[in-house]
């Protein structure tokens, strides 16, 4: 009896604690209901009061389309208001083409920067490249636009034109684009082939509905053609779409693993994704994945989901860091919201998102600070945003006359000038006068490159004059600093010859064989691929990365 009415006690504390959670459930909710509804009658009137007060009329569609923005970008950058004619973005991935340049962008700081330019685009012929920060287009000043309003000023019809205005770290000056906008036929495996006998390679430059498809045929290309090592290349792959990430794990991860979760403050923002489908790669396959600074999104969960199941040895530079799950939700025939409604994490718990991303005073982030993570095998693995290497390779920098010959398209010019002087590709790389002529087809366009403090020495030198025009020790020094610069600019093409024919080969393989053949020239001298591939030939070196004493 005693033991009945101790059961039937703890039946009813149980029941008690239930109701009061309930009761402290539905409490919260009425309160968040309560608060929204006082905030809307507050911003209702602020409306009303505006619109009917203020001393001149107001286009209320302007007004409220404006009023709504100013809202949203107070929140995170990929949280956005969109009308109709902004929606065509979200049907990118899956509509195969698109005019414009070719370039995808992202907020890095409050500013907007250039993830990645497409490979074969103007943006990259014009020698854009990752990290350039766009700071005004088609004169207009990008400070306050939103990354849907930028993309749409960028997009046009194939032959029409767009002036992009650059700031690139180490350069004093903006640097100006002119780009004529192209259809941007997107293929998501750019390239895949023989590195060498053993090793096959595999370039992904998106993540669209045709990923998947696309992938899995490379793969048994190269596992057909005795592929023993395989390197995935994500770099500068800005990300797309999250199934066919998923898709791809599957292709390399066993059957019924964690690949990743998503977690928000919805039942529907909570997902859990594992491998359901038994890989085409076969488990002693080496692997290595190749990330930069461009490798975001779906990149980054691949990236990241195969270093936390020690499935590839991940090569290059620190990854993007852009974790968050976007939902669009439909106001009408004509708007939506695509809202951020979760974050992605890897299976050892990685926030792939890095801080600074929100106004930490208007946004409350619910997510935990970083520690320490492991690997299955029980690799210790940084957090912290973003997917750090496990062997890292930093891309050299372009010097200073490579780019401008890129930014002023002389690469580009000189090798249509002179394609029918050779008749294959080999007989332009066995030509020991390319250089020289190249020198010279650049005196003849004279092309000027500026450099570091060029800008500011001109400004000062104005400045001087003004005070004293006839000062025989300031002419004096002039002409020894111009001197300096003519003699320095001059030095450069020597000191660039790797870098110049490098270059050139590129474009004449492009005129000869194609994208294939430009990228065949260009792995050729990859510092990052031919390091994968050491790694990779090297079986010691390869599982030594896999130690758990490595890190």
């Amino acid at each position: 009896m005693k033991f009945k009415n101790n059961k039937h006690k703890l039946y009813l504390i149980t029941l008690l604690i239930a109701l009061i959670g309930f009761g402290s459930f539905a409490f919260t909710k009425s309160n968040i209901f309560q608060q929204i509804a006082f905030s809307q009658r507050l911003i209702n009137n602020v409306y009303k009061y505006l619109i009917t007060n203020y001393v001149d009329d107001i286009n209320i569609e302007k007004f409220t389309r404006a009023s709504i923005r100013d809202m949203v970008n107070e929140m995170d950058p990929y949280t956005v208001y969109m009308e109709a004619d902004e929606r065509e973005g979200l049907e990118l991935l899956t509509s195969g083409k698109y005019g414009g340049v070719g370039i995808q962008i992202g907020e890095r700081e409050g500013r907007l920067t250039v993830i990645a330019p497409m490979d074969d685009t103007p943006a990259q012929r014009a020698g854009i490249i990752s990290g350039d920060v766009i700071i005004k287009i088609d004169d207009k000043p990008t400070k306050d636009m939103n990354l849907d309003e930028a993309a749409k000023m960028i997009r046009g019809l194939k032959g029409t034109k767009v002036k992009l205005t650059i700031e690139r770290f180490g350069d004093d000056d903006p640097l100006e684009f002119t780009l004529e906008r192209d259809d941007i036929r997107v293929k998501d495996v750019a390239y895949a082939g023989m590195l060498n006998d053993e090793i096959g390679y595999i370039r992904l430059t998106r993540f669209s509905k045709n990923s998947g498809p696309e992938m899995k045929e490379a793969l048994k290309k190269l596992m057909n053609r005795g592929a023993e090592s395989v390197i995935l290349d994500l770099r500068d792959n800005p990300g797309g779409l999250l199934n066919s990430a998923i898709e791809i794990l599957d292709m390399f991860i066993p059957k019924g693993k964690l690949l990743l979760s998503t977690r928000g403050r919805t039942r529907e923002a909570n997902r859990t994704f594992y491998s359901t489908k038994r890989p085409i790669v076969p488990a002693d396959m080496k692997v290595a994945v190749l990330i930069n600074g461009g490798s975001a999104s779906a990149s980054e969960i691949v990236a990241g989901t195969m270093q936390d199941m020690d499935r590839a040895v991940i090569i290059g530079s620190t990854s993007f860091g852009k974790g968050l799950v976007q939902t669009v939700f439909g106001l009408d025939d004509k708007r939506s919201l695509k809202i951020t409604t979760a974050k992605y994490y890897i299976p050892s718990g990685r926030l792939i998102q890095k801080p600074g991303y929100i106004d930490e005073d208007l946004i409350i982030s619910h997510h935990e600070k970083d520690s320490v993570f492991t690997t299955v095998g029980g690799r210790l693995v940084k957090g912290g945003g973003g997917i750090v290497p496990d062997h890292e390779v930093s891309g050299k920098k372009v010097p200073p006359l490579t780019r401008e010959c890129w930014r002023q398209g002389a690469f580009f010019s000189f090798a249509q000038k002179h394609r029918f002087d050779y008749p294959s590709l080999s007989a332009v790389e066995n030509d020991d006068q390319l250089l020289e002529k190249f020198r010279l087809y650049l005196q003849d366009i004279n092309l000027n490159v500026n450099l570091a403090g060029e800008k500011q020495y001109e400004e000062a030198k104005s400045k001087l004059l003004a005070m004293d025009s006839t000062s025989v020790e300031l002419q004096t020094a002039f002409q020894n600093i111009e001197a300096f610069i003519a003699n320095r600019e001059s030095s450069l093409f020597d000191e660039e010859k790797d870098w110049l024919e490098l270059s050139l080969w590129q474009e004449f393989a492009n005129i000869y064989e194609g994208n294939e053949g430009r990228f065949k020239v260009s792995l050729s001298r990859d510092d990052v691929v031919n390091t994968a591939m050491d790694i990779l030939q090297n079986q010691v070196a390869y599982s030594e990365i896999f130690s758990v004493h490595n890190k």
